[in-house]
């Protein structure tokens, strides 16, 4: 009995000890398409791989999370915000994309739906909402684009990276 009291008191003096010095990060999730995940670059070239490298420069401790998906529609994105979404996130990056539109069955009363209601769970829980589709478009515009005309270089992805730096807070 003695022996479970000291090894109770010593998990609970551990948990406040690391809290302590270890104190939770920020999170921060970046949703959307295969310009989020990084299609055609790798994993740290992306915007959100290269976001959380500058993030690490700057001595921050938030950690970026990439929950893109390559063909990703607003639906899909929708049905998994709550497990791409974890309790203690922060902000999340949404880049809702175009692959609705290259849908046979393309409603744009559901996608304005569904993207409204991303956007309404969200602010629910309190978490910061950035939108990166401009910046991306942006990047695509300025011939920071691979082959296909469709996805960022490794310079759009740091483009894109750096320019949503100042939103993230």
């Amino acid at each position: 009995m003695m022996f479970s009291k000291i090894t109770c008191a010593l998990h609970i003096a551990t948990f406040f000890f690391l809290a302590l010095i270890c104190p939770a990060s920020a999170q921060i999730v970046a949703i959307g398409g295969s310009n989020t995940q990084g299609r055609g670059v790798s994993s740290s070239e992306s915007y959100p791989g290269q976001l959380q490298t500058m993030l690490e420069a700057k001595g921050s401790r938030m950690r970026v999370v990439n929950a893109g998906i390559s063909g990703d529609t607003t639906a899909g994105m929708l049905a998994r915000l709550s497990s791409d979404v974890p309790e203690g996130t922060k902000i999340v990056i949404l880049q809702f994309g175009t692959n609705d539109f290259r849908r046979a069955n393309f409603d744009p009363a559901v996608r304005q739906a569904n993207m409204a209601s991303i956007e309404q769970q969200l602010r629910a829980r309190g978490i910061k909402i950035v939108h990166s589709d401009r910046l991306v478009w942006a990047a695509l515009a300025a011939g920071l684009k691979q082959s296909d005309g469709s996805h960022l270089t490794v310079e759009g992805h740091r483009r894109v990276a750096a320019q949503l730096l100042p939103s993230i807070r």
